[in-house]
Parts: structure tokens; C-alpha cells; sequence
């Protein structure tokens, strides 16, 4: 059983599709298991537990009844969830990911006040999820 089954509902499917499939077999060592950019569902595994998956926000929406409502806040607003992934090299994890599509929303910063030779930098997947990747 896995112990978190963390799942992105996602609107730009296969953008996120691609993103996560160029960095999560570098960031965690997750292999594709399922999906593909068609959707509606993609998930990584890392030794048969749950890394990741993408649903199709439309998908879910017509499962609850929601599809009415709209996908996000009309205004800007801060983040309600993020990623974070432990990888040895910051800088080299977060240069990975921009070339394959996200964005950067913070960069690479040593933060001591977070913990002993701790270092982060945070960056948005093609969806506008927020990402942090640390070493410490």
C-alpha cells in the first residue's frame, strides 16, 4: 500500500505529462508506469510505491459534478501545496527542469535558517504548481 498517492489535477495534461516525464526520473528516480501526453492519467512509481500522478482536472470535475465551477481563483492568490523534492545537486536539478518546461519562481538560495547546508530553489511546472528542490 503506499503510505501518500500524491495526484496533480492538471488542465495542460500533456505539458505536465512532458515536464514530469523529462524530470521525475532525475529528481526521484520514478518510472513511468501509466499514461501517456493523451491523458487523462499518467502516474510514477518508485519501487511500486506512488511518486506521482496526473489526472485530467475536467475529468475529475465531471466525476464530482463540479465541472460548473471554475479551475482556479480568479485572482492571483499564494500557493496551498508544493512539491518539494531532496536532490544532491540544487543548481543542476533546477537548470534540468527549466529546460524541460517549468518556470522559475525562486532561485537557488543557501538557507541556513531552514537547516544545517540547506539549500532550495523553487520553480513552477507547466500547470503553475509550485516545486521546491533542496539538498541539505
Amino acid at each position: 500500500m503506499d503510505a501518500l498517492y500524491p495526484r496533480l489535477l492538471v488542465t495542460r495534461f500533456a505539458e505536465c505529462f512532458d515536464f514530469y516525464r523529462a524530470v521525475l526520473p532525475a529528481l526521484a528516480g520514478a518510472t513511468l508506469i501509466k499514461g501517456t501526453p493523451e491523458g487523462p492519467y499518467a502516474n510514477w512509481d518508485v519501487e511500486d510505491q506512488a511518486v506521482l500522478v496526473l489526472f485530467d482536472r475536467s475529468a475529475m470535475a465531471a466525476t464530482l459534478g463540479t465541472a460548473g465551477l471554475p479551475a482556479r481563483p480568479a485572482a492571483p492568490a499564494q500557493d496551498s501545496a508544493m512539491l518539494v523534492f531532496r536532490v544532491d545537486d540544487v543548481d543542476k536539478a533546477l537548470a534540468h527542469c527549466l529546460d524541460h518546461g517549468g518556470t522559475l519562481a525562486a532561485p537557488a538560495t543557501d538557507r541556513p535558517e531552514w537547516g544545517p547546508n540547506l539549500r532550495s530553489a523553487h520553480l513552477r511546472d507547466p500547470e503553475g504548481h509550485l516545486i521546491e528542490l533542496q539538498s541539505y
